[in-house]
């Protein structure tokens, strides 16, 4: 990794104002029509995990419009695997010796239950400026857009010199087998340009852009299975060791233990040049954690904001909870499941130690269950990458700040990093913080976006596959 100052010298914040999008982009709108048309077709098939998983169904719409628009059957191909699918679509660059370039994406959406929307969720609408359904955000929009933008720059007569190959997996939600069949068979790609999630933030109060952060790097996702059982025994005479007890004392130690803040090089930048965009307590306490990751007035401030709280460390929570068998006997066994998203540079192995000390209880046993998940080092910060993302960011906003960042979760990407390939956060799409509903209720992404993140994508492809 470069060192601290050079890095910072790549991202720096221009300091025009960005309030209003370039007047001299021109418009593009048979791909902003394919776009949102193909996303509210994707959303509409119920592409999650289990019974009736319609992840096939959208890889076959995907290699209907991608045949439409010229691309060759012979250059797609769609791989099952469990009852998930994945797929690719090759666009022959000129010359063979390049390495390709990798646009990455999934087809499969978090679970969504009707009762709980005030919408169907797999029923899209488009209402009040946003589309509505499961999928919006996170991601068959941007699915839908970046296959647009391609066959945009096919009508346009572009001709790529490095292949482009677009990825679809289907179970990154779930299991992320199809993520490591993926990077497995384009382990000599060049570089992989996820477009998963939003990376632009829109203004709270106004609705205009900003700024964009892209990604570099990713906190692993890892669980921890607590144990503890118990000869049980009749509820009328309770023990002292009630095996739901005891995991209980765990969980609450657990809950109170904070993990050491630290920083890399991608969340230094980030909060250093965030800060001059965030204003009041919150702003300070970034610009004060990236001089001094040990402050504990700025740690206090950002560890009390869900947004900020992942930023600064290792995070571990309780996510589930069973325990008993009867309801009139003593519990026999008792077990919940720890969800921790570890920074980097740390071991899946290293945060296990440390919870059980933590936890310092013989009568709970740890133990890793983690299903889909490698420990990767942060990409490399590459000229080629920045310069191209700021290009495509200032062709359609000038001067909006594009910065650094990690995610708080975990994507594909991190199959890549495992085989050495670099592969970066990047969405087209813009929406504010307060209305990042992926993985919730009523998920909606502003139609608005559309336009723009097709204008981003033209530019960003055409520069990274040549």
């Amino acid at each position: 990794m470069r060192k601290v100052l050079a890095f910072l010298a790549l991202v720096a914040v221009p300091a025009m104002d960005p309030c209003a999008a370039r007047a001299d982009v021109v418009p593009h709108p048979q791909a902003d029509g394919q776009a949102l048309d193909l996303a509210t077709k994707v959303i509409a098939l119920r592409s999650v995990a289990g019974p009736g998983n319609r992840t096939v169904d959208v890889a076959k719409l995907f290699r209907a419009t991608l045949l439409a628009g010229g691309f060759s059957g012979r250059d797609i191909t769609i791989t099952p695997v469990g009852d998930a699918v994945y797929m690719t679509a090759t666009w022959p660059g000129t010359n063979p010796a390049l390495k390709p370039l990798v646009l990455l994406g999934h087809m499969d959406v978090v679970e969504a239950r009707p009762a709980d929307w005030r919408r169907d969720p797999f029923t899209p609408v488009v209402e009040d400026g946003y589309l509505f359904g499961r999928g919006a955000t996170d991601m068959k929009l941007d699915d839908a857009m970046v296959i647009a933008a391609v066959l945009e720059l096919r009508r346009e007569g572009y001709r790529p010199e490095r292949t482009i190959i677009l990825a679809f997996s289907g179970d990154e939600e779930t299991r992320m087998r199809t993520g490591k069949a993926l990077a497995d068979r384009l382990a000599d790609a060049e570089m992989v340009l996820n477009v998963d999630l939003a990376s632009g933030v829109l203004d709270e109060r106004t609705g205009k852009p900003k700024y964009f952060a892209w990604t570099g790097a990713e906190k692993t996702c890892i669980d921890y299975q607590l144990t503890v059982t118990n000869p049980g025994g009749h509820s009328s005479e309770p023990r002292a060791d009630n095996a739901i007890n005891v995991l209980a004392a765990a969980l609450l130690r657990v809950q109170a233990h904070r993990f050491r803040p630290e920083v890399n090089d991608l969340t230094r930048g980030y909060f250093t040049q965030a800060a001059r965009l965030q204003p009041g307590p919150l702003g300070q306490a970034m610009k004060d954690f990236a001089a001094n990751p040990a402050d504990r007035k700025a740690i206090a401030t950002l560890s009390a904001d869900p947004a900020m709280v992942g930023r600064i460390g290792t995070t571990c929570v309780v996510t589930m909870v069973q325990g008993g068998h009867a309801a009139n006997a003593l519990p026999q066994r008792a077990t919940a499941n720890i969800d921790c998203r570890i920074f980097p540079g740390h071991s899946a192995h290293d945060i296990m130690a440390e919870l059980q000390q933590v936890i310092a209880d013989p009568a709970v046993t740890i133990t890793d269950v983690t299903v889909g998940s490698v420990v990767t080092p942060p990409s490399p910060v590459r000229r080629d990458f920045v310069d191209a993302v700021t290009r495509a960011v200032d062709t359609v906003y000038p001067g909006l700040p594009v910065i650094p960042s990690m995610l708080s979760g975990a994507t594909d990407s991190m199959w890549f990093r495992a085989h050495g390939v670099p592969g970066y956060g990047a969405s087209p799409l813009f929406i504010r913080e307060s209305e990042n509903f992926s993985h919730g209720l009523n998920e909606r992404t502003p139609v608005a976006s559309i336009a723009p993140g097709i204008d981003y994508l033209l530019s960003i492809i055409t520069d990274l596959s040549h």
